[in-house]
């Protein structure tokens, strides 16, 4: 069945990439599909202000597409186009998290379980709370940033890592605070997280994965990998950012494609993934509404608890407090009312969010230029500024409320 546009509509038609109706979707928000002209012009102008080499955008109102658009090259002489597959990054700790709360909901497990049920040989076990690995107050160190993992990752990004190996870095080093003194975000929290999941559900955490989350959901177009795998068409990435750590001056170039690098050091085994920018936001939408959780069980995944809690450390770079404009739920960060997640490696950045009070939902995925890059290698995830500038259009102050 097609969308039924009214008359004074028809010129946003050619701004949309396609409309569907679900029987259980809402009536998208006419207010907002007037606005996409306005979205294309942040998207079309960002590709310069950003020094971005490609963008794939999606915006969702009413569980239902509204807008979409690709801009840009995938690499030299290709286009970037919606289908292109891209990781997904920290949305598998949105995954996990969800995975959690079902389990919770089906009593297999609590939130308030001692992780030293599962891994009783993990130092501080009897200490930490599942609950603590899914909302980052555990206080195990990251170990994404110990010498140990950052030098060999920048000398062979094409390494294979195991979670065995980084749930040995993570905790080998002191806590950066007792559990649940504090907050600060840590990867070993999810690898430790994506192992118990395993014990619970007593499958493979990639099987678990499509089991409790994709199906579900009805993901099709995301899956996890063992390998630097991705599924074609391909969105491709190209980064400067080992130019500090081999040496590399300023006066040399140094841009090089990313787009198999290795990601497993970034989490677990079996939550290393791959989407497109439409399941990228059916999964925010789902997690946002609730869709696979309890009334009781969303509230802990979304809700703002953690306001006021946590404090700045100068012994550890993580810790800091939470606030009203940004909070961290159960694998979610909470921007205002936003429900969001973002990533950003190997020169490519997303973010993805979802407004309950508007039903809307929306999705960037971005790719650098050398521009992008300065003289160290560094750059800025333009997916976040990009989703800003949207929302102030389509929200305004919504993610500062």
């Amino acid at each position: 069945m097609r969308f039924a546009t009214p008359p004074n509509l028809s010129f946003v038609i050619c701004y949309l990439s396609f409309v569907t109706i679900s029987a259980a979707a809402a009536a998208p928000d006419i207010a907002l599909q007037q606005q996409m002209p306005a979205v294309e012009t942040i998207i079309h102008n960002a590709m310069n202000k950003y020094g971005v080499k490609a963008i794939i955008a999606a915006v969702n109102s009413g569980g239902q597409n509204i807008y979409t658009e690709a801009v840009g090259e995938s690499m030299a002489g290709v286009g970037v186009t919606v289908p292109m597959h891209f990781r997904n990054g920290a949305m598998a700790f949105t995954y996990m998290s969800t995975m959690l709360l079902e389990l919770v909901d089906q009593k297999k497990v609590s939130l308030d379980t001692k992780l030293s049920e599962f891994l009783p040989d993990l130092p501080h076990a009897d200490q930490i709370t599942l609950k603590n690995l899914a909302n980052m107050t555990s206080g195990y160190a990251d170990y994404v940033y110990q010498p140990e993992v950052t030098h060999p990752l920048s000398l062979d990004p094409f390494r294979q890592w195991t979670s065995d190996e980084l749930i040995r870095i993570g905790t080998s080093q002191p806590l950066m605070f007792a559990p649940g003194t504090n907050w600060g975000y840590s990867h070993t929290n999810y690898v430790i997280l994506g192992r118990v999941l395993e014990m619970i559900t007593e499958l493979p955490l990639a099987v678990a994965m499509q089991k409790y989350i994709f199906g579900p959901m009805d993901l099709k177009q995301t899956q996890s990998l063992d390998t630097p795998e991705i599924p074609a068409p391909i969105l491709h990435t190209f980064s400067a950012e080992r130019r500090a750590e081999l040496g590399v001056p300023a006066s040399s170039i140094l841009y090089e494609e990313s787009t198999f690098w290795n990601p497993s050091w970034t989490t677990a085994e079996g939550a290393v993934q791959t989407t497109d920018i439409n399941d990228l936001a059916k999964s925010m939408e789902a997690v946002g509404t609730g869709k696979l959780l309890s009334k009781e069980s969303s509230a802990a995944q979304i809700n703002p608890n953690l306001i006021d809690f946590g404090h700045a450390d100068p012994n550890c770079l993580a810790c800091h407090r939470n606030t009203k404009e940004r909070n961290y739920g159960l694998g979610v960060v909470i921007l205002g009312s936003w429900i969001t997640q973002t990533k950003n490696f190997a020169g490519c950045g997303a973010t993805v969010g979802y407004l309950p009070s508007k039903k809307l939902t929306v999705a960037i995925v971005t790719t650098y230029s050398q521009s992008a890059f300065d003289e160290d290698g560094n750059y800025q995830n333009a997916s976040d500024t990009i989703f800003e500038s949207i929302v102030n259009v389509l929200a305004p102050n919504t993610n500062r409320e």
